[in-house]
């Protein structure tokens, strides 16, 4: 786990002085170590720094650049390759050698052996240029999910450059980019971020997950990215539940052994639900006498403590648990630091619980923890996809089980079959109708707080950034709408949260269930085996880790995770708030007198509290830091 940054520049001298100011940026990323090079290409050259966070080979072998022993090779890479024992033994039967127990070293030769090819092979999180000296060409890489971030920008009189993280990246540019309206209109107006490849500034991409992009070392100019991975949701024929459950069973359990990989203190993030549970009882299967800490946000107080769970999980791994409970007044407090730390706006405060669970873990001394994002997205959690599972089964004619599967669903906690209905209208109406939908259920396109004229003349698109899954098949309609899940709208924007927050205390964040072996062996299954005609959620999962996780907490029926009492900490600081938003953004289409007029009505009652308050928040003081 690191950090990394580069480019290509027709001058040597702003190169020399801006990489060292971009890794300086995210130096938290990399406390342990600091390389950075620069390599002729005429009729520029290319350079290639690096933090270190060392994991795994603590020893100055792991120092970045890392070149290949002919010199051809030269990489940066920002993650962990968790099979990488596995893949050092096969690449020395077929003549490598190695100087260092780095999975760097097995990755660069890896790179070299099989080029491209190599990525499905790679267990692990990731995020890598790699240089080729002979060929001239350097090859951009991210990970399957979007575990480990990159971003870059190439504007045709610049060059291309990228880094791990927005501020690092910033300082390689020649001047800071202009607000992406379209993207801000998308936040402040939908919630949606971290959904395509465009972030809040003009002309900045993510790399999204799963591709590769190659640069042009003669213009400066890098490839349109391409897919290296491609989610299948082809059910595989002759499954049974049974056979299901065993190898759900095996596959996390190997997941779970390689993420424990490491040469420096391993812990958890523990919230109590089923799947961080998992996590932590599945260490305690594997490891019988590894010393296990867990690290849990409580919401002291409030109906969404989830500290009983967490207690029960702590006494039957026996785990040294250690708690963090959060008052209003710390949120104002660390408020701009995490605003700073996530790079761009999110989504609710929940992520504040995150960041202050992963700077308890840095006090105690702990490296590497392990969570359990990815869960819900690749096992149809949440609420089980009611929309998507009801639609496949009326497709195909499976008129008698959409009947039971609506009833039995909509009997679990804060369920209904209007709710059911509402959700397969949404996953089926096109267009306009969708957008009347939306309107009859009060999210306007155009709110009384957003001027439409000066987003009109910029050609925002004033309407919800809605995607589609790339699948269509019948009967696969839960399965389509995970793929997009995993990849593109919601678990990426959850990854970087999880990043960054971990990262700013120097904290390695390992997500197990994320593995494409275990994603591709869910994909494959009936929809019925993730959710079940009683609407259960999870389902095979929860059948798999019988006998390893208390049966209380697989039987668990609601779902809280990391969530905080939103609405009493922001009215809890009220005047704080209403004094941040009087700070003048000079932004034409935010009209602020009438955000500071709704924000009072919510504070007095008047109107009802939504999450949208946050998103005000979030914005103003992410947008005022920027203009600083």
């Amino acid at each position: 786990m690191c950090g990394i940054a580069g480019g290509w520049w027709t001058q040597p001298a702003p190169a020399q002085i801006k990489l060292p100011q971009a890794l300086h940026a995210m130096r938290y990323r990399g406390p342990d170590d600091q390389g950075y090079k620069f390599y002729p290409f005429n009729p520029a050259l290319v350079g290639l720094g690096q933090v270190r966070l060392s994991i795994i080979d603590l020893s100055a072998a792991g120092h970045q650049p890392m070149h290949s022993q002919d010199g051809r090779w030269v990489i940066v890479f920002n993650g962990e390759i968790y099979n990488y024992r596995e893949l050092r033994a096969e690449l020395r039967t077929l003549g490598h050698s190695f100087t260092s127990d780095t999975d760097t070293e097995v990755l660069l030769a890896a790179w070299a052996c099989w080029g491209r090819a190599c990525l499905p092979r790679l267990a692990g999180m990731f995020a890598f240029a790699v240089l080729d000296r002979q060929s001239s060409t350097l090859t951009c890489v991210r990970d399957a999910f979007g575990i480990k971030p990159f971003f870059y920008s190439a504007k045709n009189d610049d060059g291309f450059r990228f880094a791990s993280e927005l501020p690092a990246l910033l300082q390689l540019l020649p001047g800071k980019p202009a607000l992406n309206w379209q993207r801000a209109y998308d936040y402040l107006v939908h919630g949606d971020y971290d959904s395509t490849p465009d972030t809040f500034y003009a002309g900045v991409h993510h790399l999204p997950p799963g591709h590769w992009l190659s640069v042009n070392l003669s213009t400066g100019q890098p490839s349109t990215p391409q897919r290296w991975w491609v989610p299948s949701i082809t059910e595989r024929p002759g499954w049974t539940f049974d056979n299901a459950v065993e190898q759900v069973r095996e596959q996390f359990l190997q997941n779970i052994r390689l993420h424990l990989r490491s040469d420096v203190p391993l812990g958890a993030a523990l919230s109590g639900g089923i799947d961080s549970s998992a996590v932590v009882c599945a260490m305690r299967h594997v490891e019988p006498d590894l010393p296990i800490h867990t690290f849990s946000y409580i919401a002291s107080g409030s109906g969404m403590s989830e500290e009983h769970w967490v207690d029960r999980v702590n006494t039957h791994v026996r785990a040294e648990s250690h708690k963090v409970i959060v008052t209003p007044q710390e949120l104002a407090r660390d408020l701009d630091d995490m605003i700073r730390t996530q790079g761009e706006p999110f989504g609710s405060t929940s992520i504040y619980a995150q960041y202050r669970v992963f700077q308890l873990a840095k006090e105690n001394g702990i490296t590497v923890t392990l969570d359990g994002q990815g869960a819900d997205e690749m096992l149809a959690g949440y609420i089980g996809y009611p929309g998507q599972r009801l639609r496949s089964l009326l497709e195909i004619g499976q008129w008698e089980k959409a009947w039971v599967f609506w009833n039995e669903w909509a009997q679990w906690p804060g369920r209904s079959r209007i709710l059911a209905a509402k959700y397969l209208a949404s996953d089926t109406v096109q267009g306009d109708m969708y957008a009347l939908l939306r309107h009859i259920h009060g999210r306007s396109p155009i709110p009384s707080w957003v001027r439409a004229g000066p987003l009109q003349e910029a050609q925002v698109r004033l309407k919800v950034p809605r995607q589609q899954p790339e699948s269509h098949t019948a009967g696969r309609r839960v399965m389509a709408e995970l793929a997009m899940a995993l990849s593109r709208r919601g678990l990426p924007g959850l990854l970087r949260h999880g990043d960054r927050n971990s990262m700013r205390f120097s904290v390695e964040s390992r997500v197990p269930f994320l593995t494409l072996d275990m994603v591709n062996l869910l994909l494959s299954m009936p929809e019925d085996y993730l959710i079940s005609h009683q609407g259960e959620t999870k389902h095979v999962f929860r059948a798999a880790l019988r006998g390893i996780v208390p049966d209380v907490v697989l039987d668990r029926r609601d779902k809280i995770g990391f969530e905080t009492p939103e609405k009493s900490w922001i009215l809890g600081m009220a005047p704080t708030v209403t004094e941040w938003l009087r700070e003048d953004l000079k932004l034409p289409f935010f009209d602020q007198p009438q955000v500071i007029k709704e924000f009072n009505q919510i504070v007095t009652g008047k109107k009802p509290f939504s999450w949208q308050v946050w998103r005000w928040v979030n914005f103003h003081r992410w947008l005022a830091q920027s203009n600083q």
